[in-house]
């Protein structure tokens, strides 16, 4: 081919333009006569709110069933351990307990003192679980332990021992 027959071919003229291959879609021809596939019904089926013009129907509709947002809760779920107030701890790992010198004796005024007390919702008080490790000998007291933590503070040298109230503080 020769640069003339090129760019007579590529030649852009107000004659030639168009939109590209594809790029419109051919509307499909609804109500034509029950052999075009889509007459009679116009492919919406027979009758029904679906059927008629103007349909919007929300997608969480349900046919006038009780809808699933009518049917569930609307409020959070609270245990009923969380609401009585049962095992709620504030969890004081062994890093914590490495913070005292060595022989003290740690309770609930100890951790105070250091700035772990349990929060006035929490009934139950302490609990020691073994995050950490724990190289000084310790004598602990507290509400609940952890056996991986009594077995550490025991390992260590320390001892354990176990609070029974449940009193608020």
């Amino acid at each position: 081919m020769s640069e003339e027959q090129v760019k007579e071919e590529t030649a852009l003229e107000l004659s030639t333009l168009g939109p590209n291959k594809g790029a419109r879609k051919v509307s499909k021809r609804i109500g034509r006569g029950d052999g075009s596939g889509k007459g009679k019904t116009s492919g919406k089926g027979h009758k029904g709110q679906r059927a008629r013009a103007g349909v919007s129907i929300p997608g969480w509709f349900e046919g006038g069933q009780m809808p699933l947002y009518r049917r569930v809760g609307k409020i959070g779920f609270r245990s009923r351990k969380k609401r009585q107030g049962i095992n709620q701890y504030l969890p004081v790992s062994l890093n914590v307990l490495e913070k005292f010198e060595d022989g003290a004796t740690v309770d609930i005024e100890a951790l105070k003192s250091v700035g772990y007390s349990p929060k006035s919702s929490q009934k139950a008080g302490v609990k020691i679980v073994a995050s950490g490790e724990l190289k000084k000998k310790l004598t602990v007291k507290a509400h609940a332990f952890t056996a991986s933590a009594k077995e550490a503070i025991e390992k260590a040298g320390g001892s354990v021992e176990l609070i029974t109230t449940t009193a608020k503080e």
